[in-house]
């Protein structure tokens, strides 16, 4: 199985590299110097060229709070650039990776994918709007949603071990929920998905939820990173009392039965995946 990868220098995009071969996949990945998703001819050019089975876009802005100030570039990368991608694929199924933040965090219970969306911030509007152009374009699509990222250069995980060796005391927001999801188990779940969809029978496309569990605090999460090691002192804090310019859902976590229902992947426990990265440290 061919597949073409976008991102190829982003959490996601190193981790699809690094498990292709367990899954007898042949990627062929991109980062932004080799294909700007932002350009459509240079998009269209790539895949004709490369003729793949299936293309993942793992590419997008990520400075969430950049965004705030950098809106057409986050536009450019999260909204035009999937909806190029999708556009050139034609008959070739497009899986595009998308985040919690289209949702607003106020309700109570975990999202389904049938929630209606409310994005707060300018990434959050961004992917939401990529996920909108990506269905409108291709009747080959899947939008992954997953949340919390974590497995790569730059994650709350690694920021929290590096503060940890200059700070004696840390405030860590305790009233925003979610997921944490490893890098590498979106990665397997994608080649598990692309492996589905590349068959002529499949027909079940459309918008998956995918998150680590269980669901749990940046507090929780940051105390479970400092577990059994020399720690400084967290505190709990609010949201209000850490300002940041772009606005966070409080509640991140993500249903993710349908997934389960038609791919047979169970969501991960967060937990394995933060003890092998920490057992490198």
């Amino acid at each position: 199985m061919k597949i073409l990868v976008t991102g190829a220098n982003g959490q996601v995009g190193q981790a699809l590299q690094s498990v292709a071969p367990a899954h007898g996949a042949d990627i062929n990945a991109f980062d932004r110097q080799a294909l700007d998703i932002s350009d459509r001819a240079a998009v269209k050019a790539a895949i004709e060229a490369a003729a793949p089975d299936v293309v993942i876009n793992a590419a997008a802005y990520t400075a969430v709070d950049k965004a705030e100030e950098e809106v057409e570039a986050a536009f450019a990368i999260n909204a035009m650039g999937p909806e190029n991608l999708a556009a050139a694929c034609g008959d070739i199924p497009v899986l595009h990776i998308s985040t919690d933040f289209v949702f607003d965090g106020k309700k109570p219970g975990a999202y389904v994918e049938e929630d209606p969306i409310a994005p707060l911030s300018v990434y959050g509007k961004s992917k939401a709007e990529g996920e909108a152009r990506v269905a409108a374009v291709s009747h080959k699509h899947i939008i992954l949603r997953t949340a919390w990222v974590f497995g790569g250069a730059q994650n709350f995980v690694n920021t929290m071990l590096r503060l940890g060796e200059t700070h004696k005391e840390l405030n860590i927001v305790d009233d925003q929920k979610g997921g944490p999801t490893a890098a590498a188990d979106i990665a397997d779940a994608l080649l598990k998905i692309a492996g589905k969809v590349s068959d002529d029978g499949f027909t079940d496309w459309g918008i998956y939820h995918y998150c680590g569990a269980p669901a749990i605090t940046w507090y929780g999460f940051a105390r479970a990173i400092f577990a059994g090691r020399e720690t400084p002192a967290l505190h709990p804090i609010p949201t209000e009392q850490y300002p940041v310019p772009a606005t966070r859902p409080k509640n991140s976590v993500l249903d993710c039965e349908k997934i389960k229902r038609v791919f047979d992947i169970h969501q991960p426990d967060w937990r394995e995946a933060l003890s092998q990265i920490l057992d490198k440290r």
